[in-house]
């Protein structure tokens, strides 16, 4: 998926997430494992919104992302603030760095477009071979919950300055996955020009990431209900997991 056409909305599509407050959210996890980022990995970065924030606050953080699109406009976002941010086109699940990082954050359900349980455990395969021990694992992902009962045959509407978007979901039981297909008409001229993108995004039960991380030597710290610090429960819609490499 290149998030061709979503990437030139996205922001604006997601104009209703305070990155500011994330990163603040981010930090405070970290101060409550007793954890000081070194060397930063935002996994699946796109637009570049969380790192820019976390840069601003001292952290020293590169992005990665696998679409080309997401990551121009990362940064033309990273110049437009004057701050020179790296950021680097890459596959989660085939994650190749130049050295090892300490922390790596991955959020917005980012895993959750991974395209089934291979891809995620290769995903954490990769991380946990570049992560230094002590190093600090933050995502978050959907639960099944949010799939089948929030998002699962349900359509919704976005209406900007930039874009209308109809955005369709269809649940299926076999792999609690959702088929997400999107249709822009952008206005231009008086006139809309339609644009249609799909993709898929998947969803587990919280012990099997649990038991993913512990494979690849990450022991599960903490889990939150989304940007909360309660714990998840059964209508929680994304969770948020701090594992620590050992």
């Amino acid at each position: 998926m290149a998030y061709g056409i979503f990437a030139d909305h996205y922001d604006a599509l997601t104009s209703n997430v305070d990155y500011k407050s994330k990163a603040d959210y981010i930090c405070e996890i970290f101060a409550r494992l007793s954890h000081s980022p070194e060397t930063a990995l935002d996994l699946a970065c796109g637009t570049g919104s969380l790192t820019l924030e976390l840069h601003k606050k001292g952290i020293d953080i590169f992005g990665v992302d696998a679409s080309a699109e997401m990551l121009t406009q990362a940064q033309n976002k990273s110049l437009e603030c004057g701050e020179d941010i790296l950021f680097v086109r890459q596959r989660m699940e085939s994650l190749q760095l130049w050295g090892s990082i300490d922390t790596c954050v991955c959020t917005l359900d980012s895993l959750s477009h991974l395209q089934g349980i291979h891809q995620l455990e290769k995903t954490m395969e990769r991380v946990s071979y570049y992560m230094e021990k002590n190093g600090v694992f933050v995502f978050d992902v959907n639960t099944p919950f949010k799939h089948k009962h929030i998002l699962g045959g349900n359509t919704f509407i976005y209406d900007t300055d930039s874009v209308y978007l109809v955005w369709q979901n269809t649940f299926r039981e076999s792999d609690c996955s959702v088929k997400i297909e999107l249709d822009f008409f952008i206005p231009e001229n008086g006139i809309y020009t339609r644009e249609s993108e799909s993709f898929r995004e998947y969803a587990y039960p919280a012990d099997t990431i649990i038991d993913l991380l512990n494979k690849y030597g990450f022991s599960v710290e903490a889990m939150y209900d989304d940007f909360s610090f309660e714990p998840p429960n059964d209508t929680s819609q994304r969770i948020t997991f701090a594992a620590r490499k050992i």
